[in-house]
């Protein structure tokens, strides 16, 4: 084979398929927590369908379980948690603009 030729070929490379992350016996209800905390990031969003592999159908279902959960109180809104040791002090502004300790 000519050398300007060989350059154009890609490699082969071993292609191994993933595995769906809803089985089929899994079902999509706003119930089934530990199947919606697979698809909320760490700050509380919805990951979108690119990074799930998810249909449109099941990511339809997803969102729609997800917004039921956060209305009854199953999950929060926001996930929002800093955590702030005890030891730590803050500064703060007064309105006259001097900084402040707080204690």
């Amino acid at each position: 084979m000519d050398k300007s030729k060989r350059l154009f070929i890609k490699p082969k490379r071993s292609f191994r398929r993933r595995l769906p992350p809803i089985q089929s016996g899994d079902r999509i209800d706003y119930k089934n927590m530990s199947l919606i905390s697979r698809f909320i990031s760490e700050q509380g969003k919805i990951l979108s369908r690119r990074v799930n592999r998810l249909t449109l159908k099941q990511q339809r279902l997803i969102t729609i379980a997800i917004k039921q959960a956060r209305i009854l109180s199953s999950l929060p809104f926001l996930n929002n948690e800093k955590k702030i040791e005890k030891g730590e002090s803050t500064a703060r502004t007064t309105p006259t603009g001097l900084k402040t300790k707080k204690n």
